[in-house]
């Protein structure tokens, strides 16, 4: 590790406490003629926290951080054996930046098996870096410091325990909101205690029966954020989440029947009926059920092919005008 530093800060403070939740802009840069820029949170526009002493992923970034002060700005150097993990915790970010989970909830390996097996990660310059690890230049700006008091610690800055504790006390702020007729509240509820359960399970052999503890804990807290999704019209995005679902685990009832239903609403008649067919096989107790969403599925289906047939009779009507 070479470090130079490139701002000097007057702020005598530096990071030799650990549990401080630190904020910082970073560049990630190759080393090459071009210093080609990998990423850069100043063009995304927020910054990134970490809590220093916590297991963050890419562990160098809390030394590096824990030689500057505040407002120093400085570019540190770093060898393969400090940047192999770079090209995860790149995609992380990235998906949050996104707007997206920063943890894939379509991989069932161990964190390690991950690290080792290659998959895609879905962005080409991280897939390169990924196959063949590279030195990097990292410049980092330490823009803000807090003591534990100071700030909320959010789900990735909790230990596995401290997260496993989380995911019932989530569940049950995200069951009181859904109630409450508060779906979007309780969407990012249910979504934190997911992240929680899946961050630990990343750490488990997959498919071993504490795997399976905390998979059935994430499916259901999945179903419960795809009925809030539902309740906010999101229809493709409730397909979506129970397909994997189903992929995975084809004997849940719940994620067929979210699924039927939200395929009612867009007019899927062969899926819904084929999703709630199969409801009715897993569970005949839900025959009930499953008999009113038929007939609203059916309802669906008179009103569309009405506003189809008054479309099509509008484009005739034209069309005759123009041949006239």
């Amino acid at each position: 590790i070479f470090k130079v530093v490139l701002r000097l800060s007057e702020d005598l403070l530096k990071l030799f406490l650990w549990t401080l939740a630190v904020t910082f802009h970073f560049r990630t840069q190759l080393c090459d003629d071009e210093r080609t820029v990998i990423d850069d949170s100043k063009a995304v526009g927020t910054p990134m926290e970490i809590v220093i002493g916590n297991m963050f992923k890419l562990d160098i970034w809390e030394t590096l951080l824990s030689s500057m002060r505040i407002g120093e700005v400085a570019e540190f150097w770093c060898d393969i054996v400090h940047t192999g993990v770079y090209p995860l915790v790149s995609k992380s970010m990235r998906r949050i930046a996104e707007g997206k989970d920063p943890v894939d909830w379509h991989i069932h390996t161990c964190g390690m098996a991950n690290m080792f097996a290659y998959h895609s990660l879905g962005y080409e310059d991280l897939d390169e870096l990924m196959k063949e690890p590279k030195p990097l230049y990292f410049v980092l700006e330490l823009l803000k410091v807090q003591q534990p008091s100071e700030y909320d610690r959010e789900s990735w800055a909790l230990s596995d325990e401290e997260r496993l504790k989380a995911v019932p006390v989530l569940h049950g702020q995200g069951n009181k909101l859904y109630k409450q007729g508060r779906y979007q509240e309780a969407t990012q509820k249910y979504k934190e205690a997911i992240i929680c359960i899946k961050n630990v399970q990343t750490k488990e052999k997959a498919w071993e029966v504490p795997w399976m503890k905390l998979e059935k804990m994430a499916n259901t807290l999945t179903l419960n954020y795809c009925q809030c999704l539902l309740r906010m019209e999101e229809y493709y995005e409730v397909i979506e989440h129970t397909t994997d679902i189903i992929n995975q685990h084809p004997g849940i009832v719940k994620a067929y029947y979210l699924r039927g239903k939200a395929h009612v609403e867009v007019w899927n008649e062969a899926e819904a009926r084929q999703d709630f067919s199969r409801v009715l096989d897993l569970n005949p107790g839900m025959k009930k059920a499953v008999k009113k969403e038929l007939a609203i599925l059916n309802m669906r289906m008179e009103e569309k092919n009405e506003e189809d047939k008054l479309k099509y009779k509008g484009i005739l009507y034209f069309s005759h005008i123009l041949i006239i």
